[in-house]
């Protein structure tokens, strides 16, 4: 069955992520690294990483995934914002692979008006210039796609697809699909036949095997609608049928699931969302 977890806070150390997530018995983890609204924090120091590889075999060995900083823009038209981005993400991903971590998020930013072809190819060149400079061994890039608003790019499987074409590292690129994204952007979910003819899309165009990780997450907006708000599971316009069909789904049956839904000050809403979703899936 799918590993279902959250994105949780490293707030006091990153270890401590997965004491959080024990307390709502996930069995997958998202966290940021660093703090996702500063440009630069330099390397892990060896404490940390005793720490949170202690936590991490404590806690099982769970799927672990990293998000890159909401600052990041590989798509970036401004030179300097280029630059910037691509030596941000390289230590992304050397701290990813520092303490062990498998898989680093990432959107793939915003063309700002310049055109979506001309986004995608800066995108893919500035992505392939931090894999170049990380120079990691054990990390894999997966690709968020995007719910469309304004200028940001990925949000259409063409997109994705183009920049898994392109990369001179498409070996180590995979998919993060995010269900409130993917229905912001017009891919339905709703019922078994939408269900059907989006992933059938998706693996057209891409390959189902690139997917890697999800984001479980219900939509504010209708489908279609380019707007990036998270619901609760179940109080969106997504709704129930659409997650128990992917939570049922045998192509994703050891696949990485976390919530990225509306937090409040304690875990009460992850649990509640986390006790939704089990309730969907069948007894294996």
């Amino acid at each position: 069955m799918p590993l279902l977890g959250a994105h949780m806070s490293v707030a006091g150390g990153l270890h401590l992520a997965f004491e959080r997530i024990r307390e709502v018995r996930g069995r997958a983890l998202q966290i940021f690294t660093k703090n996702q609204l500063q440009w630069n924090a330099g390397p892990i120091d060896p404490t940390s990483v005793e720490k949170f590889r202690q936590s991490w075999e404590e806690a099982g060995w769970i799927p672990v995934a990293a998000h890159d900083s909401y600052l990041i823009n590989l798509a970036a038209v401004d030179a300097s914002v280029a630059e910037r981005s691509v030596k941000a993400f390289a230590e992304e991903i050397n701290r990813c692979e520092a303490l062990g971590i498998r898989y680093l998020v990432a959107h793939p930013g915003s063309h700002r008006g310049d055109g979506i072809e001309r986004g995608l190819d800066r995108f893919t060149a500035n992505l392939d210039r931090s894999l170049q400079m990380a120079k990691a061994n054990t990390v894999n890039v997966l690709i968020e796609i995007t719910a469309g608003q304004g200028s940001s790019l990925g949000s259409s499987f063409e997109e994705i697809a183009h920049i898994l074409a392109f990369s001179q590292h498409r070996g180590i690129l995979g998919v993060c699909f995010d269900t409130s994204h993917a229905f912001a952007a017009g891919y339905d979910l709703r019922n078994a036949q939408t269900y059907r003819d989006t992933f059938a899309q998706f693996d057209r165009i891409i390959g189902i095997g690139r997917i890697k990780f999800f984001h479980l997450n219900d939509s504010k907006g209708e489908c279609g609608s380019r707007i990036d708000r998270h619901e609760h599971i179940g109080k969106g316009k997504i709704g129930l049928e659409g997650f128990r069909l992917l939570l049922n789904d045998p192509r994703f049956r050891n696949h990485p699931m976390v919530l990225e839904t509306p937090k409040g000050k304690d875990l009460k809403n992850d649990r509640k969302n986390l006790r939704t979703l089990r309730s969907l899936m069948a007894v294996q």
